[in-house]
């Protein structure tokens, strides 16, 4: 903050300096001299620096309340995350055979009993382990079980029993107790960091007993590339701590299990979600937190004030120096020229300037009143240029207002898409829990559709992306209709890495579908999509062997958007004029769609785009 104010203060002090000098030459008196810096700089200096002060306060608040938006948009993430494994943590519990197999009973010495019960549980454990989220499954048995010591799904109770989270998991009494972030080594993937939902399993025949441990176990990764994602500035400590203090996950695994300060403690208890200045060390810092649902734990941003508010201080420079600049010739630069004018009677040069004013015809200023005094207009004058000032100063601030609002709505918008693909996934494993494997197989190519054209908000994409698309949609396509139509894709080598707008070929894929061979007699035909570089242009090709059409309708269909078709680009005619258009508005006037059509013999259409990027082959 200070050093706006010294910048300002070394301006002023020179800017003073000069006209000092110059009134000193023009003999006025040492009086109007003390008037004028009473009158003029000394409330320049304090409206400058009021309104720093305000723009700073204001701007902090916005980025600060931006970060705690985005801080909890990642934390509902995560939460939704580690709810879905408790999920199946509880449909797991909730398996009778479960509690019955790990029951200790006579049959724990009969070899045959126990490989039945070994491959029922297999499949308990192959249907957990099925989720993307879930790493490992294990259940921990009594040491009479032949399979106790499988050493890869089912361990021995005694193994844990010394571990310092094993009194918690009793104490859980059946529910989910999570174990923060920790080293394991698995026989097969040697030591990996997950974090662990645990649970106390009792024995049926005698409740007091504990028969058992289940644990699903989540690779650290599903936090960290949440986390990883939060665009805070470089320094800043992003962590999760329990609601002890501890500190349960950390980037830094040395920090894994310490205490946070006593403060940021204080903090945390407080309430769900918060932030608030604090210090730390000798500087001062900022922390905000929101809670994870689940499990209780707090997710923390913790950091200096100069990391986590260096983008509000750039703001406030920023604005700070423009309007430094605006004000100096606001309240210097004009008094001093009037003050010039006066003293010096220099009445010729006022006339010019009024003349040239007039002459100019400045905005606004044919709607005064005809004035006889030259002094009157220019009084008026000036008054019309503080008022626009004064609204440029406020159309700048706004501006800067929507720019924060425009970078919240873009961080949302690459956590909000995880609702629908978490949601697609949910549905999935349902569906292969229930041996839907159709089904299954129609959600998997929804998902892979939605994750392709949704692509992070963006609007360019790479052809593989495009390709990928257009044969996704098709694959639904064939799932809604089967045994009615093939399409192959013949891709020359070389064009991966090629941009282009997304949402090209699957407007006209699908109009090659449903309004070529959906509308054929016998409702069968192939489509062929090609690809391929010329004369430096990137070309597409879609063909259909479906009923095709006559030239003055491929005319039409470029020409103008139909007013019989509603404007959706779903397969309708104003599919393939909203794409045209999208192109020559991107690449210019020679680049678009062509059709290639015939009544009965098909239809191509070819695209034809400027070729961005360039190197790699398809995959």
């Amino acid at each position: 903050m200070l050093k706006p104010l010294r910048g300002f203060a070394r301006l002023s002090g020179a800017v003073s300096g000069v006209m000092v000098r110059f009134l000193r030459r023009i003999a006025i008196p040492k009086e109007w001299l003390l008037v004028y810096l009473a009158l003029i700089v000394v409330p320049a200096g304090i409206i400058l620096y009021g309104y720093y002060e305000r723009s700073a306060s204001i701007l902090k608040n916005e980025v600060m309340r931006t970060m705690q938006q985005t801080l909890k948009q990642a934390g509902s993430n995560l939460s939704y995350r580690l709810s879905h494994i408790e999920d199946i943590s509880d449909a797991a519990f909730m398996n009778a055979n479960l509690h019955k197999y790990l029951s200790v009973g006579a049959d724990d010495q009969s070899i045959g009993v126990q490989l039945e019960v070994v491959k029922d549980l297999r499949v308990l454990v192959e249907s957990v382990q099925s989720n993307s989220d879930v790493f490992r499954i294990r259940l921990f048995v009594n040491k009479s079980k032949i399979y106790a010591d499988e050493k890869i799904n089912f361990f021995s109770l005694e193994s844990i029993q010394d571990k310092p989270w094993y009194r918690s998991i009793i104490a859980g009494n059946g529910g989910v107790v999570w174990i923060g972030d920790y080293e394991e080594n698995y026989l097969e993937d040697g030591r990996v960091r997950v974090i662990s939902a645990a649970r106390m399993l009792r024995d049926p025949d005698r409740y007091d007993q504990v028969s058992g441990v289940e644990m699903i176990d989540v690779k650290e990764k599903l936090v960290t590339d949440i986390l990883s994602g939060l665009q805070f500035a470089p320094g800043t400590q992003i962590y999760l701590a329990d609601a002890a203090g501890n500190i349960v996950y950390h980037p830094d695994a040395s920090l894994i299990g310490t205490q946070v300060a006593p403060q940021v403690q204080e903090l945390l208890g407080s309430g769900p979600e918060g932030s608030r200045s604090i210090a730390i060390g000798e500087e001062d810092g900022e922390v905000l937190y929101t809670t994870l649902e689940p499990t209780g734990w707090k997710l923390v941003a913790q950091g200096t004030e100069s990391q986590l508010s260096r983008r509000a201080a750039k703001l406030t420079q920023a604005s700070g120096l423009t309007s430094l600049l605006e004000y100096t010739a606001l309240f210097l630069f004009l008094p001093f020229v009037l003050l010039a004018i006066i003293v010096r009677g220099m009445n010729r040069r006022m006339k010019r300037v009024i003349a040239t004013i007039r002459r100019e015809g400045t905005e606004g200023l044919s709607d005064l009143p005809a004035l006889t005094s030259d002094f009157l207009v220019l009084e008026r004058s000036v008054d019309h240029l503080v008022l626009r000032v004064r609204t440029l100063v406020e159309e700048k601030y706004k501006a800067q207002i929507h720019e924060r609002e425009a970078q919240l709505a873009a961080l949302q918008a690459q956590i909000n898409p995880h609702f629908l693909y978490n949601t697609l996934d949910t549905i999935n494993w349902i569906a292969i829990g229930r041996g839907a494997s159709d089904i299954s197989q129609m959600i998997d190519s929804l998902a892979k559709y939605f994750r392709l054209s949704l692509n992070k908000g963006q609007s360019i994409v790479g052809v593989e992306d495009e390709l990928r698309l257009a044969e996704v949609y098709l694959e639904i396509q064939q799932s809604r209709f089967p045994d009615t139509f093939a399409f192959r894709l013949d891709v020359a080598p070389g064009l991966a890495a090629y941009r282009m707008p997304k949402l090209i070929l699957q407007p006209i894929v699908e109009n090659a579908l449903l309004h070529g061979i959906r509308k054929a007699k016998g409702k069968r035909g192939a489509i062929v999509i090609s690809a391929w570089l010329a004369d430096g242009d990137l070309v597409f090709a879609v063909s259909d062997d479906g009923i095709g059409m006559d030239e003055t309708q491929t005319r039409r269909l470029l020409a103008e958007a139909p007013a019989d078709d509603k404007p959706d680009g779903a397969g309708s005619s104003y599919g393939l004029y909203n794409v045209n258009e999208r192109i020559r508005l991107y690449a210019g006037e020679g680049y678009g769609l062509s059709i290639v059509s015939a009544p009965g013999a098909g239809t191509t259409v070819t695209v034809r785009l400027k070729a961005e990027g360039g190197g790699g082959d398809m995959a």
